[in-house]
């Protein structure tokens, strides 16, 4: 593809063979001159080079969201979970929008200590239309053009308006991701902070170079700045899928309500410690990932950093490899019947979405949504536990059904096939009938978020307190 070489892996095989056995050398990014370079100031993580940089925003990364540092969330979780079904009480009819809040406002309050206690929360908008003006310009032609045909970026400005436009987005990004980012910083230094990403960075900052420090305000704001896109978005399209599935395929909603109700009851809502006991919820979540990946071609293609060979191929080294995880979804010999939402695929196996990935036989792998190798999603552990969160109580207090069509008496259901695409893949919005199972169940949803808002201010909606539980752990 022009001057470049661009390498789709279509299969499990090819995966864990190139990204994660060769990943010493398979963890470059192409490179991304418009998005990358003039767009995001060689800031952004996600099309930034494999080097010192990358390695040290990769660690601060694992320090705020691995596996144990992610048991630290669930009181913002559980917080965040409760307003979500007191929401869909209210206004059943804006699913997306409540599943969307939920999301971002877990994220600000992981990242920067804030909350969005409403869809319409402006701090929020600002991320979300800063994050759409970009995924426009990636996906442009002239950004593409830029990339696979370097010679181009000699052309005079007003020949490349894409160009022009990508410097005056870094510019107003960069202001809004600066501002969030020394609000924070501030905090810190005057004691107010909430627990969240923003303070421990702000204390490694002050570290020498070679402690992983002095890093400046600019590389800072673009980590929180894009940690927060990066997992406000995926979270609430992945419960989205969701909810489609259960709607196209409802023996799945009879099975897991089945499982819900045999071991919580009606008498109390299920969190995060019941999931062991809940093997159906679990495979709800895998084949909600698979069926509805976030990222079907991979966030961005990877790229090699020497010349290799593979099963008599040759790779040239800067050789583009792009992981087509549709396809691999849709694999008939890894998933039977891969076009149907059916989580009974995954019976018997309730390992954790990041043991899996990492183990051993691809072939056991439950899908492959998070990515791989050393690019592979960092957040992971996090989104998982708020899926299980999210659709284990869903179904407990919620049932699903399709709009019946006034002028016909048949049910409108969503069309499958029909996504909105862009760096985060979702299905296309669509009408739920969402209702509370009983009056019991919607008694229990609203005492429970009662209670666990007397940790906001009543006029803002923000934190007054820490909730209990709630200590992240030091970079």
């Amino acid at each position: 593809m022009g001057t470049k070489t661009l390498i789709v892996l279509n299969n499990d095989q090819t995966v864990k063979d190139l990204l994660d056995k060769r990943s010493a050398i398979y963890s470059d990014r192409m490179e991304m001159y418009t998005t990358g370079q003039v767009a995001s100031g060689g800031l952004r993580m996600l099309a930034m080079h494999y080097g010192p940089t990358w390695r040290m925003m990769r660690k601060m990364n694992h320090a705020l969201l691995n596996v144990n540092a992610a048991k630290s969330y669930v009181p913002y979780q559980d917080l965040e979970n409760k307003q979500m079904l007191v929401d869909l009480l209210e206004t059943p009819d804006a699913l997306l929008q409540h599943v969307r809040r939920y999301s971002a406002s877990l994220t600000a309050s992981i990242v920067f200590g804030w909350r969005a206690p409403s869809y319409g929360d402006a701090r929020v908008n600002q991320f979300y239309e800063a994050f759409d003006k970009f995924v426009a310009l990636a996906q442009t032609a002239g950004a593409a053009l830029s990339d696979f045909y370097p010679i181009i970026r000699k052309l005079p400005t007003f020949l490349q308006p894409r160009q022009s436009e990508a410097r005056r987005h870094h510019v107003e990004e960069k202001a809004l991701y600066l501002a969030n980012w020394l609000d924070a910083k501030r905090a810190v230094a005057a004691g107010t902070a909430n627990p969240c990403f923003c303070v421990d960075m702000a204390r490694r900052q002050t570290r020498p170079p070679a402690d992983d420090g002095g890093f400046s305000d600019d590389l800072a704001a673009y980590i929180a700045g894009t940690l927060f896109e990066a997992g406000s978005d995926t979270t609430s399209s992945t419960l989205y899928g969701f909810v489609q599935g259960v709607l196209l395929y409802p023996d799945a909603q009879r099975k897991v309500q089945a499982e819900l109700d045999a071991v919580i009851g009606p008498d109390r809502m299920p969190d995060l410690d019941d999931v062991p006991q809940l093997p159906y919820v679990i495979a709800c979540v895998k084949e909600t990932m698979r069926w509805m990946p976030t990222a079907a071609l991979g966030a961005a293609p990877h790229a090699v950093m020497q010349d290799d060979e593979y099963l008599g191929f040759h790779i040239p080294k800067g050789a583009g490899v792009m992981m087509n995880i549709w396809a691999i979804h849709r694999d008939e010999k890894r998933y039977p019947r891969p076009e149907e939402f059916w989580p009974d695929r995954y019976e018997g196996d309730v390992v954790g979405i990041a043991d899996s990935a990492s183990l051993s036989d691809v072939s056991k792998r439950d899908q492959f949504g998070f990515g791989a190798g050393r690019r592979i999603c960092q957040g992971m552990h996090v989104a998982e536990r708020s899926l299980l969160l999210g659709i284990a109580r869903l179904m407990w207090g919620f049932n699903v059904t399709p709009v019946i069509d006034e002028a016909t008496g048949k049910p409108k259901l969503p069309k499958q096939d029909r996504l909105v695409g862009g760096l985060v893949v979702l299905p296309e919005k669509y009408e739920a009938c969402i209702k509370p199972r009983s009056e019991r169940h919607a008694e229990i949803m609203r005492a429970a978020w009662a209670e666990s808002k007397k940790v906001l201010d009543e006029k803002t909606g923000q934190w007054s307190r820490i909730p209990e539980g709630m200590a992240l752990p030091k970079l």
